[in-house]
């Protein structure tokens, strides 16, 4: 989803676990190659009360030969209670009651070892050209990467002038006069330019905006395409192709949207193809299940008869997603939502121009479009090669994709909206990060509108000696976004096909790995020995090393309690309290001697992570041979990426000590490879790692539950395939 984001500059990971003093509930199978169940206890992360003894682990037996576990066994090993702590937060009977449980979860995760938290977007320092929150403001969904209000002066904005634009924000979002940063610049001698230049290393694999979970595409796609609603640079919602946003009726039950009636959808070059209606949504939706590309577990549970849809042959009829006539469009949910609004600003809503797919050789149907895309010379809807393949009733229309190249969009002149679009065009231009020197001079050229000043490409020492840090620099905002390190429980691959990216162990190695990463001591060994803020100044510099570092995966001040609320021990959060705080108090509760809150080294406890250390030797036994190894891949085209990946390795090796853990780093000299082996990897099954530190997630939509239902089980959690599963 948008969310699932790839990350060159970021790494992470590893393992740990809390309690570690003793060794009590360990996550040992006593054969994890084999479909195992965790003893009675497994999935029980808290300490025993101290009158019943600690039950006694089972030993670990070695196997013969490296096989790979079950999913759904491994599954519960590592993560037993945690599909039923999320359901029973979703079926709280208050908003306040959902986010106290969620938090209890939240804890639950963090407290597995199975993933680690470790930066978040901004907190570096930058120059731009760019006015401040001139593209829509939301910590959810795609609405941020639309670019058409984009405010670009001609020059560098000093660093008086961006806090000048700060405040006039801020009084704007208080209700105290407008937020005009073009006026404002203009005042101060800047002149602005309409066009907009910056660099891609991923390209977009589909102009099919209903058929990618990630943000390489829709990035794009979404410049072209309107939904519903969207929300304003203050951050407030707005009609967008509904001409009004509707109250629900029938319970809480139904949505009924009117479609403006002067949209149209237009070919790449611009001439007209046909209106937008109401069935241009209900072809979308119904698309969008059909190609079951990581949109549509989003939507089960939360419109009507999607899950039936999906998984039980139901038929597309019963679904809550109905064309009432032309520009009506009636969505019926399983249930009262109270976030279903903030849902609409992500992808899986967008409408597709029924007609325009149809002579595309679309079809509807899960298994006839299963059948009908297989066959590339019929099937020509939305391909990444053939801007003409796509139409868009967005302010832009897509000109030119050339992957390894450029990428063009354009003004689309008869948008409906017109008015609102700043840019004339935006470009993408292929960058692989080999040569930030270069990258930097074109910044200064006004060739790109500005650029993170990091310390590892020498970049910022450059801005410093000639000035511009002094005159422009600044501090970019954080984001809800986090980047997470995941470490590959079941492991299934250990090269890709072509044989990159091949990892250096033995059999012997594989085995040792398996077992010890099964093991829950061992994996928060690894996270508190991860000194997150030493590996973040490779890129940031020693004095921003904290700022854009997280803690827990959900952004800690996402939502917070409207009223006072008591969980089921009595313990009373007061009104206001942030999410984090919630997550905080029962990581405490778990022994977890973790700081959740942004801007810290909050997982950092190399006492505790060698207690942890010996606690999982204790419990593995003889099965394991010391050292165990994990295998980190990089992208070595990127001196960013390979300074961090060598941060890792030493960070692990003198906390943990070589003779425990090595760190291998597996080089991928090409950026898809780097991709392939976790972040595009189909599955846990095809994940080339150990630990894997190039994915984060932002969330789609306003509750907690858009991050944290991505570690739900049987494949229904996207992310849980950067663990090694399903």
């Amino acid at each position: 989803m948008k969310r699932f984001l790839a990350m060159l500059l970021v790494v992470l990971m590893a393992v740990a676990l809390v309690g570690c003093k003793t060794p009590a509930n360990p996550d040992n199978p006593t054969n994890p190659t084999e479909a195992t169940t965790p003893t009675e206890n497994s999935g029980d992360q808290t300490q025993p009360p101290e009158e019943e003894p600690t039950p006694e682990p089972e030993p670990v037996v070695r196997p013969d030969s490296w096989v790979r576990g079950d999913d759904e066994a491994i599954y519960e090993l590592v993560l037993g209670d945690y599909e039923a702590m999320m359901d029973k937060a979703k079926n709280a009977e208050t908003i306040d009651q959902r986010f106290v449980l969620y938090a209890q979860a939240e804890a639950y995760l963090l407290n597995s070892g199975v993933m680690i938290p470790t930066t978040t977007q901004g907190g570096a320092y930058q120059i731009s050209r760019i006015a401040y929150r001139t593209v829509p403001y939301v910590n959810w969904g795609n609405d941020d990467d639309r670019v058409f209000g984009l405010v670009i002066a001609n020059e560098f904005i000093k660093t008086e002038e961006r806090d000048a634009l700060v405040e006039l924000w801020n009084k704007a979002v208080a209700g105290e006069g407008a937020y005009d940063p073009a006026a404002y610049l203009t005042s101060q001698g800047h002149t602005l330019r309409n066009d907009y230049t910056l660099t891609f290393s991923t390209a977009p694999v589909t102009l099919d905006w209903l058929n990618t979970s990630s943000q390489s595409d829709t990035e794009i796609t979404v410049n072209c395409v309107d939904g519903l609603v969207q929300y304003d640079n203050l951050g407030t919602m707005q009609p967008a192709l509904a001409e009004a946003i509707p109250e629900p009726t029938n319970g809480g039950l139904t949505y009924t949207f009117k479609i403006r009636q002067d949209a149209k959808w237009y070919t790449s070059e611009g001439k007209e193809f046909a209106p937008v209606t109401a069935n241009d949504f209900v072809a979308g939706f119904h698309h969008m299940l059909d190609a079951a590309a990581g949109l549509e577990w989003l939507v089960e549970g939360v419109v009507k008869g999607a899950t039936e849809y999906l998984t039980k042959g139901g038929s597309f009829d019963d679904v809550g997603y109905k064309a009432i006539d032309e520009h009506t469009l009636e969505i019926t949910l399983e249930q009262p939502t109270s976030y279903f609004l903030t849902m609409l600003t992500y992808s899986c809503f967008l409408p597709m121009c029924d007609s325009f797919y149809q002579s595309h050789g679309g079809v509807y149907g899960i298994a006839e479009y299963q059948a009908a895309s297989a066959d590339t010379n019929t099937y020509t809807f939305g391909k990444q090669d053939d801007v003409a393949s796509q139409v868009y009733c967005g302010p832009f229309l897509v000109r030119k994709l050339e992957k390894s190249s450029e990428i063009l969009i354009v003004k689309n002149p008869n948008y409906y909206n017109a008015d609102k679009v700043n840019l004339e065009q935006v470009k993408w231009i292929f960058d692989d990060g080999s040569n930030p020197t270069a990258f930097y001079t074109d910044v200064c050229n006004g060739i790109y509108a500005g650029c993170a000043l990091t310390a590892s490409t020498g970049i910022l020492d450059m801005a410093k000696a000639d000035g511009n840090f002094e005159k422009y620099g600044y501090i970019s905002d954080t984001t809800s976004t986090t980047y997470f390190g995941g470490l590959n429980v079941n492991r299934g691959t250990y090269a890709l096909e072509s044989g990159a990216c091949a990892s250096p162990k033995t059999d012997d190695q594989k085995i040792d790995t398996q077992l010890a990463l099964l093991n829950r001591n061992f994996r928060l060994a690894l996270q508190y020995s991860f000194d997150k803020g030493t590996y973040n100044a490779v890129s940031r510099g020693e004095d921003l090393k904290l700022t854009s570092l997280r803690n827990m995966y959900t952004h800690p001040q996402f939502v917070k309690l409207e009223n006072a609320t008591t969980d089921e021990d009595g313990h009373e959060f007061p009104a206001g309290t942030f999410y984090g705080d919630m997550v905080q108090y029962y990581c405490e509760k778990l022994g977890m001697p973790i700081d959740v809150h942004d801007g810290v080294n909050g997982w950092y406890f190399p006492e505790e992570a060698k207690k942890c250390l010996e606690a999982a030797k204790a419990e593995l036994g003889d099965a394991v041979n010391w050292p165990v190894t994990i295998d980190v891949v990089y992208y070595s085209p990127s001196a960013a990426n390979t300074n961090q990946a060598q941060a890792y390795k030493k960070i692990i090796e003198d906390c943990l000590g070589a003779e425990n853990v090595v760190v291998n780093l597996v080089e991928a000299t090409v950026e898809e490879d780097f991709y392939a082996c976790g972040y595009r990897a189909r599955s846990g099954l095809a994940g080339n790692f150990d630990m894997f530190y190039g994915s984060g997630w932002g969330p789609d939509f306003g509750d907690p539950c858009t991050y944290l239902d991505t570690f739900l089980g049987l494949g229904a959690g996207y992310m849980t395939k950067v663990i090694g599963l399903f």
